[in-house]
């Protein structure tokens, strides 16, 4: 006797069977279901941790609601779940939609488009003031015709400051230098005109274009902050660690390597020998496997990408029906280029 028949007030939502004493039940919204019929709509498998995404009175998994329906985000390119901010004929997260000059969150304080670019209002106003080749004082507020005085991150009229040493009127060559430790960073920058900045030999950071007071890192043929001798692609400090030039750039042995060589997509290794590339992707030889059951692979083992990895013919076969038609699909249609050199 089916089970519906034991328990006809009480019916699974999806196959319209009974449940049987005792058995265990999944409860969604008044909704009921027996534990192998609470599956993704597109897969068919159970939900990890129990979380899914309703769509449509469908419900879904994370991956496949994501694959299906959720927008990606201009910025970072992963999918956005949750608050979507549509502008600029994109879709971001809201702490991916930031100016594009400051990088100030502009979801909530709104923005103004500038030359194709989201801009806050106040960098609005310098890009305003910048395309008819003008500054804007960070203390009058007007435009400088002239050259403008760098100071404490900002830019002034320079016959607004007086040299810290002999008095007189600055212009822009004056240079920001810190003289008195033990005070806040604002507080012991002082302005010098260039003649007494000169007699202090005080050398210039190549990146910030200030004076270095504490330890200097000489390098590119510069002079650099410690903290401001960074990696060209990644922006991290160097600290003392080592460094690899190209074209006049400093690059960490990572990003040095990334751009310039091979890095090895499962050990994260410089390859040495023989280069596999699959996937977009560099693999030593011998790392070139099955991301299912382990097995090595070569260059004519045929396999299908799955969760951007490789997986080989046997597991493949394993998957679901339906999912194997959609990743058939996709291999057919954006066929995966695989080969080994020197």
């Amino acid at each position: 006797m089916p089970p519906g028949d034991m328990y006809k007030n009480t019916q699974c939502v999806r196959c319209d069977y009974g449940f049987e004493p005792h058995e265990k039940i999944v409860n969604t919204n008044g909704e009921l279901w027996h534990p192998q019929c609470f599956v993704c709509a597109q897969c068919f498998r159970s939900f990890p941790e129990g979380i899914f995404y309703e769509f449509e009175g469908r419900k879904y998994c994370e991956h496949d609601f994501q694959m299906l329906f959720a927008p990606c985000c201009g910025r970072c390119g992963e999918f956005i779940i949750g608050r979507v901010i549509k502008a600029m004929n994109a879709n971001w997260h809201p702490k991916c939609f930031l100016c594009e000059m400051c990088d100030k969150e502009l979801a909530d304080q709104g923005f103004i488009r500038h030359q194709n670019k989201a801009l806050c209002h106040d960098c609005n106003a310098r890009a305003k003031a910048a395309s008819l080749g003008k500054h804007v004082c960070h203390k009058c507020h007007s435009m400088i015709d002239d050259r403008p005085l760098r100071f404490r991150g900002e830019v002034y009229h320079p016959y607004h400051f007086n040299c810290s040493s002999c008095g007189i009127e600055l212009n822009a060559d004056a240079r920001e230098v810190k003289s008195r430790p033990g005070f806040t960073a604002n507080e012991m920058n002082e302005l010098y005109c260039l003649r007494c900045h000169d007699k202090m030999g005080i050398p210039i950071c190549g990146a910030c274009r200030r004076p270095i007071e504490e330890r200097v890192v000489t390098a590119l043929g510069k002079h650099f902050h410690v903290e401001h001798f960074v990696c060209a692609k990644c922006e991290k400090p160097f600290l003392g660690n080592r460094h690899y030039e190209k074209k006049g750039l400093a690059y960490c042995e990572t990003h040095y390597h990334q751009l310039f060589g091979n890095l090895c997509f499962v050990c994260n290794q410089v390859i040495g020998g023989d280069v596999f590339t699959a996937l977009n992707k560099a693999w030593c030889v011998h790392h070139f496997a099955c991301s299912v059951c382990d097995t090595k692979m070569s260059q004519k083992t045929k396999f299908y990408e799955f969760d951007l990895k490789p997986t080989c013919k046997k597991c493949f076969d394993k998957f679901p029906a339906e999912l194997r038609k959609r990743l058939k699909k996709a291999y057919e249609t954006s066929p995966r280029k695989s080969s080994a050199a020197n």
